[in-house]
């Protein structure tokens, strides 16, 4: 599933197509994607002109002059194909995906612009998802109310890790996956995250505070490399991801910068360590770390 990074290349890739152009008409080729489009979908969207497009955690929303924000989740294979007049696509990237092409019969939904743009919403596994809800509750919405802080925003800190990670006996690796707490998140930029805070996936979340629930320099240190690896995720274009590419096809480059991820077996790529990367299995998922550098 595309994360946070990638969610936003794909938001920088969209916002010149979108924001300012109105909406002139929108054809749907099938009633529902994960779930049924909300009811008069076509009809509260065309005509509509994009005031902003912004990205909550894994979200895109874009706020309409109607007063209601639409958003969209690209759930694991969603893609958007920026199609300009000239018949140039639009480049947020510059790594090429061979192969990776949304075939037509997949494009489900066709946003026309008023700038002549045409925005297509391509997902072969549909997991994909749109919904519109007034602006003024998107904080209170079913998508959001429950969410955490952005990890990219003001707020991430080690006082606010350890406030939020005080007394949790739950293992690091699955406090930082936990959207309730931090939104956004995900599996391959918390490995990296641990990996380059030295910091053991199964420790308990609660060790990043003292006894009086202040920050340890453990918390402090993996508030900035969060905030580290995510913004280089962003400004690579995010990583390859199976399905996911760019709004222009083309695919991100973080992965050739991965330190442990996806890398079992191989050596550690930390300065004087003489470790092997190795993988567990938490929740389900895969977890790489050094088990030198990361001492449990």
């Amino acid at each position: 599933m595309p994360e946070l990074p990638e969610v936003e290349t794909v938001r920088r890739g969209l916002e010149p197509a979108l924001v300012g152009a109105r909406f002139t008409e929108v054809v749907l080729n099938r009633p529902n994607l994960r779930f049924p489009f909300p009811p008069r979908f076509v009809e509260r969207v065309r005509g509509q002109e994009v005031a902003a497009l912004s990205r909550r955690a894994k979200y895109l929303v874009a706020e309409l002059s109607s007063g209601e924000a639409l958003i969209m989740h690209l759930g694991m294979s969603g893609r958007f194909d920026v199609r300009l007049p000239d018949g140039r696509h639009l480049s947020p990237g510059d790594f090429y995906l061979e192969g990776a092409q949304g075939q037509a019969k997949h494009d489900h939904v066709d946003f026309r612009l008023s700038n002549g743009a045409r925005v297509v919403y391509n997902d072969a596994r549909r997991f994909g998802f749109m919904d519109l809800v007034p602006s003024a509750e998107l904080a209170t919405s079913r998508h959001f109310a429950s969410m955490g802080i952005e990890p990219l925003g003001n707020e991430l800190s080690g006082e606010t890790i350890a406030r939020l990670f005080a007394g949790k006996r739950t293992p690091l690796k699955a406090a930082l996956l936990d959207q309730r707490l931090i939104a956004g998140l995900g599996n391959i930029y918390v490995c990296e995250a641990l990996h380059r805070a030295r910091l053991h996936p199964e420790a308990a979340a609660g060790t990043l505070a003292d006894a009086a629930g202040r920050p340890t320099p453990k918390a402090k240190r993996l508030a900035t490399v969060i905030r580290d690896v995510l913004t280089e995720a962003v400004a690579a274009g995010g990583s390859t991801l199976r399905d996911y590419v760019h709004t222009d096809g083309s695919q991100g480059a973080f992965q050739h910068a991965f330190r442990v991820y996806d890398r079992e077996g191989l050596a550690c790529t930390a300065k004087g360590c003489r470790g092997v990367v190795r993988r567990l299995v938490q929740s389900g998922r895969s977890t790489f770390y050094c088990e030198t550098c990361q001492p449990g």
